[in-house]
């Protein structure tokens, strides 16, 4: 293995990305670097997510800039406003030494008019998305008649997400002489075009197959009725009790409920699509790079450029129709170096799609068996145990305490404190569990025998019963919007001021990540939800609707209750003052003596070896 000096990466880049933990050169890197620094002519190079490509072509591009001359001399394009933030944001760390340079990230949902101006003081390096940039040229705000090297990363899921007029558009206001470098995950029709279309005699190079999954990635599917795919997920997640990772599901809607039955069961989850607004998207992924987050469903586009190395899991809640898209969700894992696994709830009519997956990644997938209930309990107690074990005690920080604690517990024998602290943690699990059918795939039969020492076989459900219906004369009304969108019980109430002609009472407030509850009299429910449904908040269509099982004492309701805001029975027509109040709900949270108990809140909560 060569090092990035006898690739000829220069001292200054070298010294910047051994400050970052770049040790030895990935396998694309050393392909890629010394061709780049070398030769001029154009490059393909076929790689996965998460094999270091961005340093393949970054390193040396920076090398190849000169600071003296204050124009654009290179273009990167890439099909995200997260990639392009990550490719500069890395691009920035490398060239740490090099003075004087500056990279411009141009992507939409941001001020046009502060990156015009940062065009006019001067950039060598644009990394842009194609709309954006394609703005700034119809302003006549960015030449780009000095570009030497331009760049097109995921050059795959540009062309799917429709960018090919844009990219031509781009291409024809670059020099011919530009040298090119296209970097892709796999190698469909339209990318091939592409090469042909702009690419003279490019030199190919190709880490692994062409649409080769990386080795450090496992495959495992589970075969299961489409009815328990969710519980399969939730099973699938208990069993592993230090999961991080992305659930992908296949549009906006069933990443959001999806997202909102995972929070509702008390897992530490949250949600990542095309319909939030970008500071809701930028808070989201902020919350799962530093892990708040264990848990992220979201949709593929936008999941694109969040660079994260750490994930442990990869989860298809459904395959893709284009069976390519598999290649790049499976490369959010198992990268820089680290091994993962990339999971596929599947039903029968989808076994298809497994085998086609299987030929394009060259890799065969193990069928996996829906972790049993007592597996699940035995994996997450030992977990437990393991971090009793590695826990770090501060003796100078409890000293003072610890001789009531000792005089407390005195009476009680070793075993007893350790079966007490087991129970503490594991009831609501082993409880739920016990009364878990387990799941059966659709080979077995729909019955079987039951051993003596399994649990006893029950229906699964969806989500406990919470027992939280509506006063009685109202009606429990659930709202699209919660914590994410900035709204507290005072918003909500205002909000209802402006949308509704007339004065309603209001009831119970409910406020949850991306969701909440209300409850308003059973006589003015449907002109609440016909005056309230497709209004719009901070850009964002507001959706109305009766929460299920949300009548008068009438059982669990849509999302349950899960540390929500809760607010005081209240008069929205005398409210709109309340208005001005708006705050974080994660800082303030409202008072309730009616807050749902323990076993209220599902089979999850109070576990806190898991999701705390």
């Amino acid at each position: 293995m060569k090092t990035f000096e006898e690739l000829g990466v220069a001292a200054n880049i070298r010294r910047a990305i051994e400050e970052m933990g770049y040790e030895n050169p990935m396998p694309v890197q050393e392909e890629v670097i010394p061709y780049l620094l070398g030769e001029t002519t154009d490059v393909i190079a076929l790689a996965q997510t998460g094999t270091g490509k961005t340093a393949a072509f970054g390193l040396p591009v920076l090398q190849k800039i000169n600071v003296k001359e204050n124009v654009p001399q290179a273009l990167i394009l890439c099909p995200t406003r997260e990639l392009c933030l990550q490719i500069a944001s890395d691009l920035a760390d490398y060239s740490k030494y090099i003075d004087n340079l500056r990279v411009l990230p141009v992507y939409g949902g941001s001020s046009i008019e502060s990156q015009i101006k940062s065009l006019k003081r001067g950039v060598h390096i644009i990394v842009a998305t194609p709309g954006r940039l394609i703005d700034l040229i119809n302003r006549k705000t960015v030449n780009l008649g000095d570009v030497k090297h331009v760049i097109l990363d995921e050059a795959d899921e540009m062309l799917n997400m429709g960018f090919m007029d844009s990219i031509d558009e781009i291409l024809s206001k670059v020099p011919d002489s530009r040298q090119m470098l296209l970097f892709s995950a796999t190698m469909p029709k339209e990318v091939a075009k592409i090469t042909k279309k702009y690419m003279e005699s490019p030199k190919e190079i190709t880490i692994g197959r062409k649409n080769e999954s990386t080795s450090t990635v496992k495959h495992v599917y589970y075969m299961v009725h489409a009815k328990d795919k969710y519980l399969a997920l939730k099973r699938i997640a208990d069993y592993y009790p230090d999961i991080y990772g992305i659930i992908f599901c296949r549009t906006r809607r069933e990443t959001q409920e999806i997202a909102d039955k995972l929070i509702q069961d008390g897992y530490n989850a949250d949600s990542l699509h095309g319909d939030l607004s970008q500071a809701q998207r930028d808070y989201v992924m902020q919350k799962f790079r530093i892990r708040n987050l264990q848990l992220l469903v979201a949709t593929d586009v936008a999941a694109r450029g969040l660079d994260v190395d750490s994930l442990t899991h990869v989860i298809n809640y459904g395959l893709p129709d284009d069976i390519e898209s598999y290649t790049h969700r499976s490369g959010r894992t198992g990268r820089a170096g680290k091994t993962g696994t990339s999971i596929a709830i599947v039903h029968v009519k989808e076994k298809g799609k497994i085998r086609e997956i299987e030929k394009m990644i060259n890799k065969k997938f193990e069928q996996g068996t829906i972790p049993s209930g007592e597996a699940i309990c035995e994996k997450q107690l030992f977990s437990l145990v393991d971090r009793i074990e590695k826990v770090k005690v501060d003796e100078e920080e409890i000293s003072n305490l610890l001789p009531s604690v000792f005089r407390k517990l005195d009476w009680l024998e070793k075993e007893d404190i350790i079966k007490r602290v087991v129970a503490l943690e594991f009831n609501r699990l082993i409880e739920y569990y016990r009364d878990a059918d387990e799941i059966e795939s659709p080979t077995e039969r729909s019955s079987r025998d039951r051993d003596d020492n399994s649990f006893p076989r029950r229906r699964d459900r969806d989500q406990r019963p919470n027992g939280r219906g509506a006063e009685r004369g109202y009606s429990r009304l659930f709202i699209n919007i919660g914590r994410t969108d900035n709204v507290n019980p005072a918003t909500l109430m205002g909000l209802v001021n402006d949308f509704v002609p007339e004065k309603v009472n209001i009831g119970r407030i409910d406020i949850m990540q991306n969701f909440s509850f209300f409850e308003v009299p059973e006589k003015d429910a449907q002109k609440v939800i016909k005056s309230m449904s497709r209004q719009e908040q901070n850009g964002r269509r507001i959706s109305v609707e009766v929460a299920q099982g949300g009548g008068s004492d009438r059982g669990s309701d849509r999302g349950g209750n899960r540390d929500g805001d809760r607010g005081g029975r209240g008069n929205f027509g005398a409210s709109r003052s309340d208005r001005g109040q708006q705050r974080r709900n994660s800082d303030s949270r409202s008072k309730s003596s009616s807050r749902p108990s323990d076993k209220d809140k599902g089979h999850r909560k109070g576990r806190k070896p898991k999701f705390s």
